[in-house]
C-alpha cells in the first residue's frame, strides 16, 4: 500500500468508522444509483484521480467518469464526473472524495491566481511544509496543478537555514559555513528578511 492509498483509508476510516448506521438502516444494498459531481464556480481542478480512488477503496464496483484532470481550467455549473455503482457505497464515499477534491482544487485555484500576479517577473512560486498534517502529498499535487512548483518535501531532503537556525549558530555566516563544512555537496537555502541579511548569506 503506497502513501496516498493509506491517507485516503485513514480519511474514509475516520469518516465511517465502524460503519455509516444511518446508510446501512435505509438504503437497499441492492438499489444502485448514479450522481454527478458538478463545481459551483469557476477553478482549477486537482484531485480528480484522488476522489475516484476513494470510491473505489469504499467499492471496486463503482464506475467512475471524468471529465477532466488535475490542472484543467472549469466553468462555473461545469459536471466534471459521473458515479455509478451501489447507492450505499456511493453514499459512505461521496464526503471523503468531495472533500479531498474540493479542498485540492481550492489550494490549486489560490496557487494559479499567484502564479498570474507574477507572471513574466521571473519569481518562482514555491510551495512550503505548512501543509496540513498528512496532508502533504496530495496538498504538493495540488500546487503543481495550479502551476506552482514544489519546495523541499520535508526536513529530511533540503537544507533550508531559517531564523532559529541563524539564532543557534550566532549568525548567517556561521550557519552556512557549518552546512558547508559537513554537507559540501549540498545547496544550501537560507532564509532572509532584509537585503543585509540576503548579503551576509
Amino acid at each position: 500500500m503506497n502513501r496516498m492509498e493509506r491517507i485516503l483509508r485513514t480519511a474514509l476510516d475516520e469518516d465511517i468508522g465502524s460503519g455509516d448506521i444511518t446508510t446501512e438502516n435505509i438504503v437497499d444494498t441492492a438499489l444502485f444509483a448514479s450522481g454527478v459531481i458538478r463545481v459551483k464556480e469557476h477553478a482549477i481542478i486537482a484531485g480528480i484521480g484522488i476522489a475516484e480512488q476513494v470510491f473505489k477503496i469504499v467499492d471496486p464496483d463503482i464506475k467512475f467518469t471524468s471529465t477532466v484532470s488535475d490542472g484543467d481550467h472549469v466553468r462555473r455549473d461545469q459536471t466534471i464526473a459521473e458515479v455509478t455503482g451501489r447507492a450505499s457505497s456511493l453514499l459512505k464515499a461521496e464526503r471523503t472524495a468531495l472533500n479531498f477534491l474540493m479542498r485540492l482544487s481550492g489550494i490549486a485555484t489560490l496557487t494559479h491566481a499567484y502564479v498570474k500576479a507574477v507572471e513574466r517577473t521571473g519569481v518562482t512560486l514555491l510551495d512550503t511544509r505548512k501543509t496540513s498534517p498528512c496532508l502533504r502529498v496530495p496538498e504538493k499535487l495540488a500546487v503543481k496543478a495550479g502551476g506552482g512548483t514544489n519546495h523541499r518535501f520535508g526536513l529530511f531532503d533540503g537544507i533550508l537555514i531559517k531564523d532559529n537556525h541563524i539564532k543557534a549558530a550566532g549568525s548567517i555566516k556561521n550557519a552556512v559555513k557549518k552546512v558547508q563544512r559537513t554537507m559540501p555537496y549540498h545547496k544550501v537555502e537560507v532564509e532572509v528578511k532584509n537585503i543585509e541579511e540576503l548579503r551576509e548569506a
